[in-house]
This record gives C-alpha cells, sequence and structure tokens, in this order.
C-alpha cells in the first residue's frame, strides 16, 4: 500500500507498472474537494515509483484539471509492452464533455500522449442543413463527407426547417462537439489499446441531437492517428 501525505484527497487509485521496470507502481490522482458538492478542482496525477517509492507529481492542464467522477485506466496503448496512464474527468455540462489525457511514465518520466483539448483543435467538422431533409456533416481532418436522413424525424420539427416542396426556409449550420467520450478499446485483441472517441452532432441547438461522430485512433509514429471514422445516427 502506497504512503502518501497530502492536503488534498486521493480521488481515484490504480495499480500496475507504468515505469518499465517490472515492479507494479502506485498511480493516483489527488483533488480538492467543493463542500457539499461532488466538483473537484486542482487534479493531480502522482506515480509512486514501486522499487524506490518516489512520488513523482504532474498537475494537469490547468483549463482541464477540474470536473466530477475522475477516474483512472492502465493499459499499453503505444505497444511497448509498459502500462500507459489514461485519466479521463467529466466537465458535467449540457453538453456532456470530458477531459481526457493518456500520459506516458516510461523510466519515470511524464510524457503527454493525448491531450483532449489538442483532439478537439485538431478535429473540425462543418454541419449544414441541406434540402429535401438532409444534413451534411463535413469532418475537415479526412475531407470526408457524410449525409444524415432527418425526413423521419418529428413533422412539427420538419415544417419548422422546409416548405411543403422539402426546400430549406433559412439557411441553417449545426455544430459538432468536442469529445463527449473517449474509450480505450482493444480492437485486434493484441494487447495494445485503441481509442474510441465521440462526438456529438447537434442541429440547431445542443439538444437537438442528430448522432455522433466515432474515431478510432491508434498510435504510429508516435503520435495517435486516425485509422477509422464512422457516423452513428439516432433512431426516430
Amino acid at each position: 500500500m502506497y504512503v502518501y501525505r497530502t492536503n488534498q484527497n486521493v480521488v481515484a487509485y490504480r495499480v500496475g507498472d507504468v515505469t518499465g521496470d517490472k515492479v507494479p507502481d502506485h498511480v493516483f490522482l489527488t483533488g480538492t474537494k467543493t463542500p457539499d458538492s461532488p466538483f473537484i478542482q486542482q487534479i493531480t496525477l502522482h506515480v509512486q515509483d514501486g522499487g524506490s517509492g518516489k512520488v513523482t507529481s504532474v498537475p494537469l492542464p490547468k483549463d482541464a484539471n477540474a470536473g466530477y467522477n475522475p477516474t483512472l485506466f492502465l493499459g499499453d496503448f503505444t505497444g511497448n509492452g509498459v502500462a500507459d496512464i489514461f485519466i479521463s474527468i467529466a466537465t458535467g455540462g449540457s453538453g456532456g464533455i470530458m477531459y481526457h489525457y493518456l500520459y506516458s511514465f516510461l523510466n519515470n518520466k511524464a510524457n503527454i500522449l493525448f491531450d483532449a483539448n489538442k483532439y478537439n483543435e485538431e478535429y473540425k467538422y462543418e454541419v449544414t442543413y441541406q434540402d429535401y431533409y438532409k444534413v451534411k456533416v463535413v469532418s475537415q481532418k479526412n475531407n470526408q463527407t457524410y449525409l444524415i436522413d432527418i425526413s423521419m424525424r418529428d413533422p412539427e420539427y420538419l415544417n419548422e426547417i422546409y416548405d411543403a416542396n422539402g426546400k430549406l426556409k433559412n439557411a441553417i449550420t449545426g455544430f459538432v462537439n468536442p469529445l463527449s467520450g473517449l474509450y480505450p478499446v482493444d480492437f485486434d485483441y493484441n494487447s495494445v489499446y485503441e481509442l474510441l472517441a465521440y462526438q456529438k452532432i447537434a442541429g440547431r441547438y445542443n439538444a437537438d441531437s442528430l448522432g455522433y461522430v466515432l474515431n478510432t485512433l491508434g498510435w504510429k509514429n508516435n503520435m495517435f492517428r486516425l485509422q477509422n471514422q464512422q457516423v452513428a445516427i439516432f433512431g426516430v
């Protein structure tokens, strides 16, 4: 059992070899709890080396180090046989947006492999309503276009947007939310995890949900690269 004194609360804890010396390490998150609220601030990553007992602390990015229900997952995402540290934090906002980070701690050196903020900057989309009950979604990252058929939506909803001939009454643009979920999945059963990213596609407002963009990311040439992309739509 690890021994570590801090004024903050330990909010998540896992055991596994993340330094690469074959000795299990103690990995934990600390944070400052808000009175009468589950909201946690100043979330910090700590790794206690299983051999030496030395603790290394890594503050999370200041603009995304607070939220709800922080969790830890240890698994190999790069294929080097050593577990990496996957962190998830719920923002609590209406859009269901999440903060996610992935760290390597090989040889007791913290190296960030995935940062949700950088992902959100890189993966951009255009959402535009089209005539005849279609919504076009363009993924700028890979120049892919998808068409979502909304003809089975509630007639009242469609009548606000289209005339009797199926033509748009006015130009309408939607949007794709930042990450609302990032999940470790070993798609090819080789003990190396990929990342499955969910981003909600919204129409005229956030609650007007049209579906999700699902991106599968795999580690290649020292970075996560897009392997597959799908658009999943909601049933009527």
